[in-house]
Formats: structure tokens, C-alpha cells, sequence
């Protein structure tokens, strides 16, 4: 028991909600953070696009004005390493070697004029003499030797060469880096928390429909006394427990009343029947009785009898069908109770030219009223005793099949009518030959379903009626009846 109620936690809504919860709320958060990625990296590049602009332009100020002497590469390359150490979103624990920028002089053939960076500047001259460059407007450029590209701004100069100004996207792609890294573990961190906040949310909220299942299903037809718990919110789980309640107020009363109605209804009808074969029966047995009014008062007294056990099934019938049977369990042995049965029937089946056995594979026990069953097995034997034929065999199995015991009842006989095989169970259907008033079949019905069983006819293959009737064993007798209650029999 202990392992299907942890698999029934394991697949509960509870669980089901918070994933599907954490999913969407983890999707949305990986777009707001693909959003937020997107404007970061757009705002670093801006930034260092708009460094490169002014920079290439100061450099190129300083390059027109300062004379073509000797000092030219000095003044312009001291100026390049200044504006180099400015660069926008530097790492400070970086060392003095100058490698995230470079700036490059050079006409459109040719060796540079003038270089400041790490290397000789051969390599990043030859990719930008590989693309196509335009003036003023920042471009990424990808240098032979150097793993992450460079972001470069091309200004052209008086004397006709150009100069160039590139920053490598080194610093920009860590700080992505990290963004990212930081993200991950703040939002696997978000995430869990979430996830942890549904499902408590909701396990504690669905804790409240458990207990009103649990205890609904606990109501039985023989206790109707018993109430769902209620919260203290008035919330749609509050009302769900209220609106159960008072459903569960009005079908006491309602049972209350059958059961009032039933009463008076068998008192009012016994009391006249009973009083009328008493006086039959004195005047059966006073003397002057004559010989020919003798079978005609046997004959009432038997008439009489069978209205009372019409009368009896009858309210029996509709009980059960209103989900009102008054039902007292205990733990009974169908192999016992089918043994004393066929017992008590051989006597009457010999005579009539039948035969009986029994196929039982040993005990099988049920939670059940003893006295209902007795009464349907009795109905079933009844129904044998009256329609089969002579020399006809009568053949009761009992088995136990997934937690549920299994009574099998099937003859060698005519079987069931084709007129009645949609309709056997209903009251007063009964077949073109029967004598009964068609109430054997539907007690037996009513009784499978008030215990949580099921019963199905048909006739065999080889002929003869076949009647298989299902009934919850011992330990799960009471649950799967009370589920038939709660779930309602139409």
C-alpha cells in the first residue's frame, strides 16, 4: 500500500502543475533574459563603437597637424598609446601589454606607416586590405593569430592614407560571459524557488481536495452522518467542501425518508397479509372444513406468500437502486456459503431430474452483508430450480482474479431469451415461460451493486445461460463500494 501511494504522489496534480508551471515560468524567463542579453550586448557595442569614433577622429586630428618630421611617429604613436589605455569596459587586473587595441597608418598599398600594438601589424593590415572598408563606420574584423575578432573604425587623413583604430571584443564577450554565468545559477536558483513556491502552493491547496475525497469516500450508505472537512477561506475549495455538505444534508434526508416510506410501506402491507393468512390457516384447520375447500385456502395461503416475498424483494430492489440498502458487513467465505447452499438445494434439484456441482479453488473472502448474499445465491438457485429442464447440469465456480472474487453460474440448458437478454436485469422482466413476477435477476443486480460488484448474463458458446457476478475481496470490499456510492449507480 505504502508504494502505490508514494507512485499516486509521484504522479500527482500537484506535481503536474508545478512542472508545467516551472516550465512556462522558465521559458518566459529565458526570453526576458535573451531580451536583456540582446540590449546589454547592443548597449557595450554602442558604447565602444562611439569610443572608437571619437578617438579615431582625435587621431586623425592629431595626425594632420603634426609636420611629417621625425617626431611624427612619436607624437602620433604616444597620443595612440594614451587613447589605448582608455579603452571602455577594460579589465583592471589586465597587465601593461597593450593587446585588446591597436592603431594602424597605412596608405592602400604597401607596408604601414605607423603602428602601435601588440606585433608588427602585418597581419591586421593584410584583413583590412581584405574587406571592403567604409569610411567612419565601425566593422568587425577577424586578424590571422588572434582567436576573438576586433571592432575597427577606418578615418582617411590629408596625405591619402587612412588610419585605423580597432578594439578587440575581448572585454565585451567577458562581460557576456558572465552575465550569462551569473544568470544561470541566479535563474536555475529562481527556478527551484519558484518551483518549490507552486508546489507547496498547490500540494496544500490540493491537500484540501485529497481530504474531502478521502472523506467523501468514506461516506457509506450505512453511515450518511459523516461530513467533508471544511477550511476557513472562502475560497472555490471552501465551497466545494459547503456545496458537498449540504448535497450530503440532502441525501440523509432523502435516504432518511426512503427508508421512513419503506418502513410504513411493509408495515401498512404485512400487517393486513399476515392477518389474512393467519385466518386462513385457522380456517384450514378448523374441522368442518370441507375436502373441496381445502386446496382452494392452501392455494391462497401460497398466493399470499408469494405476495410477500414479492412485496419484500420489491422494496429490497428499490433500496438498493436508490442507493439505500441498509447493508450490516462482516468478513464471510463464499466457498462456505456456496458449499451450504448446494446443500440445502441438492435435495430439490434431484428431484426435479437435475444435477449440481461446484468448482472452487478454495476460500475466498468478502466484506459483505451475509444475508443479502445468502438471498441472491438462493435467487439464482431458484431461478435454476424453475426453468431448466430435466437431466440439465448446473455448474457454480468460484475464483479470486485481481483482488476480486469471481462467482460463475452457467447450466446446459435453454439459456435466455433473445427478447429479454437487453433487458434481464430491469424489474418484472422475465421470460415467455416464467411464472415469477421478474425480480430475481434484478435483486441479484442490486445487491452485486450495492456491495461495489458488477454481474454480467449471456448465454454459452454451446448453449445455456452463464452468469458471472464480481465481488471486491475483504480488503478492498469497502473502498471500491463506497467509491460505486459517491460515483453514483444510474
Amino acid at each position: 500500500m505504502s508504494s502505490k501511494s508514494d507512485n499516486n504522489r509521484l504522479h500527482s496534480a500537484a506535481w503536474r502543475i508545478s512542472l508545467w508551471a516551472t516550465l512556462a515560468f522558465a521559458l518566459g524567463t529565458l526570453l526576458v533574459f535573451a531580451g536583456l542579453h540582446q540590449f546589454v550586448a547592443s548597449d557595450i557595442q554602442r558604447r565602444s563603437d562611439a569610443w572608437l569614433s571619437g578617438e579615431v577622429g582625435t587621431l586623425g586630428d592629431v595626425a594632420e597637424r603634426t609636420p611629417k618630421d621625425r617626431l611624427y611617429h612619436r607624437v602620433v604613436g604616444e597620443v595612440a598609446e594614451l587613447a589605448s589605455r582608455e579603452v571602455p569596459n577594460r579589465s583592471r587586473n589586465r597587465g601593461k601589454e597593450n593587446d585588446s587595441v591597436f592603431f594602424l597608418q597605412a596608405g592602400s598599398t604597401g607596408p604601414a606607416k605607423l603602428w602601435v600594438g601588440a606585433g608588427d601589424g602585418e597581419a591586421n593590415l593584410a584583413a583590412i586590405r581584405a574587406q571592403k572598408v567604409v569610411p567612419d563606420v565601425p566593422f568587425h574584423l577577424n586578424v590571422k593569430g588572434f582567436p576573438i575578432p576586433f571592432r575597427v573604425v577606418a578615418s582617411p587623413i590629408n596625405d591619402g592614407s587612412s588610419i585605423y583604430l580597432g578594439l578587440s571584443e575581448r572585454d565585451e564577450l567577458r562581460v557576456l560571459r558572465n552575465l550569462r554565468a551569473r544568470f544561470l545559477w541566479l535563474g536555475l536558483l529562481i527556478v527551484l524557488f519558484g518551483f518549490g513556491i507552486v508546489f507547496f502552493t498547490t500540494r496544500r491547496m490540493l491537500g484540501h481536495v485529497r481530504e474531502i475525497t478521502e472523506a467523501a469516500s468514506r461516506i457509506g450508505e450505512s453511515d450518511l452522518s459523516r461530513r467533508v472537512p471544511t477550511t476557513g477561506h472562502n475560497d472555490e475549495i471552501g465551497q466545494l467542501s459547503r456545496t458537498l455538505n449540504r448535497m450530503l444534508d440532502r441525501i440523509e434526508s432523502s435516504v432518511h425518508q426512503l427508508h421512513t416510506i419503506t418502513d410504513s410501506l411493509a408495515h401498512d402491507l404485512r400487517s393486513p397479509l399476515t392477518a389474512i393468512r393467519g385466518k386462513l390457516e385457522m380456517s384450514l384447520s378448523e374441522a368442518g372444513a370441507s375436502a373441496k375447500g381445502e386446496p382452494m385456502i392452501v392455494s391462497a395461503i401460497e398466493e399470499l406468500d408469494r405476495l410477500t416475498e414479492f412485496l419484500n424483494t420489491s422494496l429490497d430492489v428499490a433500496e438498493a437502486r436508490a442507493d439505500a440498502l441498509r447493508l450490516t458487513r462482516t468478513e464471510i467465505d463464499l466457498d462456505e456459503i456456496l458449499r451450504v447452499m448446494m446443500d440445502l438445494y441438492e435435495p430439490c434439484m434431484s428431484d426435479r431430474g437435475l444435477r449440481m456441482q461446484l468448482r472452487s479453488g478454495g476460500p475466498v473472502k468478502v466484506f459483505a452483508d451475509a444475508a443479502l448474499v445468502h438471498r441472491a445465491v438462493a435467487n439464482l438457485l431458484d431461478n435454476e430450480l424453475k426453468h431448466l429442464p430435466a437431466s440439465c447440469t448446473v455448474t457454480i465456480g468460484l475464483q479470486a482474479e485481481n483482488e476480486a472474487a469471481v462467482v460463475t453460474v452457467e447450466d446446459d440448458g435453454p439459456g435466455f431469451a433473445a427478447e429479454i437478454q437487453d433487458a434481464m436485469f430491469r424489474r418484472r422482466v422475465k421470460g415467455p415461460d416464467s411464472s415469477g413476477y421478474g425480480l430475481g435477476l434484478a435483486f441479484v443486480e442490486a445487491v452485486a451493486r450495492a456491495h461495489g460488484g458488477t454481474i454480467f448474463a449471456s448465454n454459452g458458446l454451446e448453449g445455456g445461460a452463464r452468469l458471472v457476478i464480481t465481488l471486491p475481496c475483504a480488503q478492498e470490499s469497502l473502498e471500491r463500494s463506497v467509491e460505486a456510492v459517491v460515483v453514483g449507480i444510474p
